[in-house]
């Protein structure tokens, strides 16, 4: 599919992509705690470094098949569904990340184009959003369900510039995953990471072209403004998201 008509920019901010656990919500603590008894219930004991597999962007097929091996599609549906029932008991007091409702709110005033690129499920997102009272807040959402191939693999922030039709050039991605932040530069797209659950020198060794820790005071023009400095460095560029895939 090659991608046309999209509306350019070359360093003016259009769209703002967002992953959403850990970034829009501070979900990792109850992931691991989710993903943790739901092994142990099925007879999987593992360590806490192996369970930061689960919190890099991944989707659940691959979490699933990275713990079980090989399984049926009826077996991923199996699994997953328990494992979402552990989900539902441990994430009634999940939380938005601090200042992210207010510059969601700004974006939306400022008729910025707003897209979700996430791992999770389209059952699981969209719950989420509507929970936080921010479903309208997005002209595009983008899920695991919509991809073969999750993060790190760029599909999904491809597929979110063309439903947004704008140029990754002029797009800003939020992400908090080495893995995430791989998927949005292959798309040829500036990221800024959120430094929940990973440190900024990870972070920006994965190529996070700058690093917050919440939302707090952080505004569109901080983000125009690295979208500016990102263009300035490398300049205008054939981006992999305009080419045939």
């Amino acid at each position: 599919m090659v991608f046309h008509g999209m509306n350019g920019g070359h360093g003016n901010l259009q769209g703002v992509i967002l992953d959403m656990d850990g970034v829009i919500i501070d979900s990792h603590p109850a992931h691991h705690l989710a993903w943790q008894e739901f092994l142990e219930a099925v007879g999987q004991s593992v360590s806490d470094a192996e369970l930061k597999y689960i919190l890099d962007g991944r989707k659940r097929n691959e979490i699933l098949r990275h713990f079980f091996g090989k399984l049926s599609d009826e077996e991923i549906l199996e699994y997953g569904t328990r494992k979402d029932e552990f989900f539902r008991r441990v994430s009634l007091e999940v939380k938005p990340v601090a200042g992210i409702l207010e510059f969601l709110n700004q974006a939306k005033q400022a008729g910025i184009g707003l897209a979700i690129a996430t791992s999770a499920s389209g059952s699981r997102t969209r719950s989420t959003l509507e929970r936080l009272l921010v479903t309208d807040h997005f002209q595009v959402i983008v899920t695991g369900d919509d991809v073969d191939f999750g993060k790190p693999d760029p599909a999904i922030y491809r597929l979110a510039c063309q439903r947004l039709d704008i140029s990754p050039d002029s797009a800003v991605a939020v992400e908090d995953a080495v893995s995430g932040i791989k998927a949005a530069k292959g798309a040829g797209i500036c990221c800024v990471a959120v430094s929940g659950h990973e440190s900024a020198k990870k972070l920006r060794h994965a190529g996070a072209n700058h690093v917050i820790e919440n939302f707090i005071s952080f505004s569109l023009a901080d983000l125009r403004s690295i979208l500016r400095r990102n263009h300035q460095r490398f300049g205008p560029r054939q981006n992999t998201a305009n080419a045939a895939v």
